[in-house]
């Protein structure tokens, strides 16, 4: 009998060393994030959305109709490089630049850019900024489909037309060389002693990489007698005539340009011409007061969520009750340095997926609640219900998370941008309720001293609901 009750006791130092150890991790972790959130200058602080920190949204649709299916994944990842490399350009503190596909069928998907501001509430100083990376194109003039739209005469004399290319396919043919292929954008000074001609005409000299290079040499050679047509953001810049095969992937682009002309085009060349056409589709703009307002509101409903959840767990399910808020507000601090360290971007769906969390963490104490009430009641002592609780409870509570995560996977798989950020949240919050309620709960539990229902005067503290 004495080694019985000496082997519970150690059993029991152990498990509360345990319980204390659990509880002086959640102080750590909760101090953690709480010396981020004060220290303007540390290197883990929450990274908020433009809907609650303030900045523009802007959606752009890319025409990927010229495009061979296979390569559209591909030019968009290209596409959202280029635009990631303009916008940083501007200095703009860390911005978001996202694709997004809205159909499950690639050849009718609507592939779209998505850009996030933070701090930029300017929308058309944004659009500006973006709009000036230039679509450099290079086509081939089919000579008498032009002359029977009239407009040879105008791509001879001065390199432009009046006769949109949208409007006139059977003009100008695609040759697949486009601003993807582009390496390097050069200004430069060449003295012209032509008739007409303008000594020290400032010029823009343009290299391709190995596969534009070889891809130009195979137009020339294959058209050589022929107008290529050099086009920026759809208008012709430049109409030579082929006389020779080129190859070394060089090239110039003449137009009239004034020498500040040629440079900003060198520059904006050189931070990243577009691999295929990008139309603005939508807009939205959030002030700084506005996404505060969002924040505080968010934050309130969270708070009043934490509080109602604990008084409805302490009042129907007494000590274990409040065993389960110690492990919830555990659960909160861990999820707060979760969005600190990896980091997630909080939005306001990010922050309704994390109140609903809560809920989630919470549902897996009740289904180990009741079946523990169901043991403490037959008689058992309060430690072996809580052991016997959690492990009947543990299919019902694994079955409903593993619906949960597989639900956020999807919604983050196929959403857009804020359904990702609502989804994201979600996941990472059922998969730490999961620890809590598994570990920090139940290691709390049979930490405490060992009762019965029907001995003792504290008895009735494992209870639930309205029954002593």
């Amino acid at each position: 009998m004495k080694i019985e009750e000496d082997n519970t006791n150690s059993q029991s130092i152990v498990r509360v060393f345990y319980a204390l150890a659990v509880v002086l991790l959640g102080i750590l972790v909760a101090f953690f994030v709480w010396q981020n959130v004060t220290d303007s200058s540390s290197k883990y602080p929450f990274k908020l959305g433009l809907d609650l920190s303030g900045g523009s949204h802007l959606i752009y649709e890319a025409d990927v109709s010229e495009i061979a299916p296979a390569e559209v994944s591909e030019l968009m990842g290209v596409l959202r490089d280029v635009i990631e490399r303009r916008i940083n350009i501007f200095g703009v503190s860390e911005p978001i630049v996202q694709v997004e596909q809205s159909s499950f069928a690639s050849n009718e998907a609507a592939h779209r850019l998505v850009v996030e501001l933070p701090g930029v509430t300017d929308v058309s100083e944004a659009v500006a900024e973006i709009g000036r990376t230039p679509l450099l194109e290079f086509k081939l003039v089919n000579e008498e489909a032009a002359a029977a739209a009239s407009v040879m005469a105008s791509i001879e004399t001065n390199g432009s037309s009046s006769v949109s290319t949208s409007a006139n396919t059977d003009v100008y043919e695609a040759t697949g060389l486009t601003g993807r292929y582009l390496e390097q954008a050069q200004l430069e000074f060449v003295g012209q002693t032509g008739q007409g001609g303008l000594a020290n005409e400032p010029i823009v000299s343009i290299s391709f990489n190995s596969e534009g290079a070889q891809l130009f040499e195979d137009v020339t050679r294959e058209n050589t007698g022929r107008i290529l047509a050099i086009f920026l953001d759809g208008e012709m810049i430049s109409s030579p005539r082929i006389n020779e095969a080129i190859s070394g992937g060089s090239a110039i682009i003449s137009g009239s340009f004034s020498p500040d002309e040629a440079r900003d085009l060198a520059e904006n060349l050189n931070f990243g011409a577009l691999p295929v056409p990008i139309e603005l589709v939508s807009t939205q703009t959030v002030g700084a007061s506005l996404g505060a307002e969002v924040l505080g509101k968010g934050m309130t409903a969270g708070l009043f969520g934490l509080a109602l959840i604990s008084l409805f767990m302490i009042l129907w399910y007494r000590l274990a009750g409040a065993v389960a808020i110690v492990s919830l507000l555990i659960y909160v601090v861990i999820m707060l340095s979760l969005f600190q360290l990896i980091p997630v971007t909080l939005t306001a769906a990010g922050l309704a997926g994390f109140i609903l969390s809560l809920g989630m963490a919470v549902d897996a104490n009740v289904l180990v609640f009741e079946r523990m009430k169901e043991e403490y009641r037959d008689g058992s002592d309060s430690t072996t219900a809580a052991q016997v609780g959690f492990k009947r409870a543990w299919s019902a509570i694994r079955d409903g998370n593993v619906t949960s995560i597989l639900s956020a996977i999807i919604l983050f798989w196929f959403g857009t941008s804020m359904v990702k950020g609502f989804a994201l949240v979600f996941g990472i919050g059922v998969l730490v309720s999961m620890f809590s309620a598994l570990t920090v709960t139940r290691t709390l539990l049979i930490a405490l001293p060992t009762l019965k229902l029907r001995e003792g005067k504290f008895g009735w503290l494992f209870n639930s609901g309205y029954r002593k």
